[in-house]
């Protein structure tokens, strides 16, 4: 912990030394006209006598004022009306349909006010072809595997993020090479009259050359034996296919139930579960079909959904995996965390980031096991290890700065975007992590406290794309220069 607070500390001092003198910057995205003069009376108010919608041409004007908390005839505090203009346009805009909302309050002598929500649509139809490395970066596929063809996916990949201008989205992958995958998802978050009750589907199959049997002593990932000359395998090793099914509600603003159900059919070769880790399925076999039931609650009440500055959002989900309690691939899964977001002054915010899960029993096949170091669960450091266990707690602390904010001229595609703003925060940070599981899957970084640190830039840019270049270093002294990207769409 020590260490910590002083890689803490240094960071904080670089940050504030190199930065100190950027400029802030200031987007005039809220307009009230018709006020004259201060108000003498606060607790004068107004009628909301119309709210017109302009810029909108493919999503339907009832599904962006759904997201406004003031509806037409409501009666609004004057005093209050730029804080309610601010929540209108932030929950617009966490659609994520829009790069741009504008609201303007024109306020007349009656008393009566027009509210003009201005948007600017993204581009929704996505037709995009695939070239990806199945190796987990690009210095992996190119040193230990020699920029091998034989190790890359390809094919095309179709989203439509507003299908029918409900919010909808459409997914379809056609991958095939290292690799295949044939997937489709729809969800329609607004399917009945009163927008506050939607559903979700999705089905595909999936075939592997190469997969992940468990983790060592050191953390790392052990994978199934490719052939020595061409680090290839020719043979799938494992095939999955699966369908699933979803009911959300969102009556209100910030929270939302999402209930889930799908059943998943997953085959690997002979030699993994008999062999290489008979802990794999937890049973002496090669397939396995199991039902996934899950709820999810979450709240989110931010200033942007893709890259938070100020704020809160939290979740609580619990997943009952298998129809029984005990044996096999049966367990009890529940997770919850919590995200604050701070805005300090100055173009400085700080946030805190909690997350835990426990898994029951504690005794559980590997395929259920995973924990710190998969997706966007792991401590900033660490990202060549897993840590695989039953029980995990999490702590992301970041201080961030804005440093500097502008716009490139973009004319080629000007019905789109016309300019690509760019924003940079440079920043510091410090994680903590946990993860235990049962003596007999020892490993040097479980049942013990993890920690991280280091510096980074993130570039935000078009459709609030986060390009993250962050140099860390963990308690194992290893340090690295990190690449991670988070797409707008």
């Amino acid at each position: 912990m020590t260490k910590l607070k002083k890689i803490f500390c240094c960071n904080l001092l670089l940050l504030s030394s190199l930065f100190s003198l950027a400029q802030k910057n200031v987007r005039l995205d809220i307009i009230i006209t018709g006020i004259s003069s201060p108000l003498k009376d606060s607790s004068q108010k107004a009628c909301v006598k119309e709210i017109i919608v302009k810029g909108a041409k493919k999503t339907k004007p009832y599904i962006i004022l759904r997201e406004i908390q003031f509806k037409k005839g409501d009666t609004l505090a004057i005093a209050q009306l730029n804080e309610e203009m601010k929540q209108a346009r932030q929950q617009v805009y966490n659609t994520t349909l829009f790069t741009e909302v504008k609201m303007e309050a024109d306020i007349n002598t009656a008393n009566d006010i027009v509210i003009t929500v201005t948007v600017k649509e993204k581009w929704y139809v996505y037709p995009v072809p695939q070239f990806q490395l199945v190796d987990r970066n690009f210095n992996v596929w190119a040193k230990t595997y020699d920029h091998s063809l034989n190790r890359v996916n390809y094919g095309l990949k179709f989203l439509d993020y507003n299908l029918s201008g409900r919010r909808d989205q459409l997914r379809i992958y056609l991958l095939s090479g290292y690799s295949r995958n044939i997937s489709f998802s729809y969800t329609a978050p607004y399917s009945n009259s009163k927008l506050t009750e939607g559903f979700t589907i999705g089905a595909g199959f999936t075939q592997n050359r190469e997969i992940s049997y468990k983790s060592d002593s050191f953390n790392t990932l052990k994978f199934y034996p490719v052939d020595s000359a061409t680090k290839a395998r020719s043979e799938f090793v494992r095939n999955s296919w699966y369908i699933n099914a979803g009911y959300i509600i969102r009556r209100g603003l910030f929270r939302r139930h999402i209930f889930t159900a799908a059943y998943t059919n997953l085959k690997v070769t002979d030699s993994i579960p008999l062999k290489y880790n008979p802990n794999y399925f937890k049973d002496p076999v090669n397939t396995k079909g199991f039902v996934d039931l899950a709820y999810t609650y979450q709240y989110t009440n931010v200033d942007n959904v893709l890259y938070t500055l100020k704020g809160t959002s939290a979740f609580f989900s619990i997943l009952k995996r298998g129809l029984s309690f005990t044996g096999g691939l049966n367990m009890l899964a529940v997770s919850a965390g919590l995200n604050k977001y701070y805005s300090m002054g100055k173009n400085w915010y700080t946030s805190f980031q909690l997350n835990g899960s426990i898994k029951l029993p504690f005794d559980q096949a590997y395929i259920n096991q995973r924990g710190l170091g998969y997706g966007e669960n792991y401590l900033r450091g660490q990202e060549y290890y897993v840590v695989d266990g039953v029980a995990a707690a999490l702590l992301r602390s970041t201080l961030k700065k804005k440093i500097l904010s502008f716009n490139v001229p973009f004319p080629i595609l000007h019905k789109v975007a016309n300019k690509i703003p760019f924003t940079i925060y440079a920043k510091t940070y410090a994680d903590l992590g946990y993860e235990y599981n049962k003596k007999q899957y020892y490993s040097i970084l479980n049942n013990r406290l993890l920690y991280t640190g280091g510096i980074g830039i993130d570039v935000l840019t078009l459709y609030d794309v986060n390009l993250r270049f962050e140099y860390s270093f963990n308690q194992l002294h290893k340090s690295g220069l990190f690449f991670h990207t988070q797409n707008g769409f």
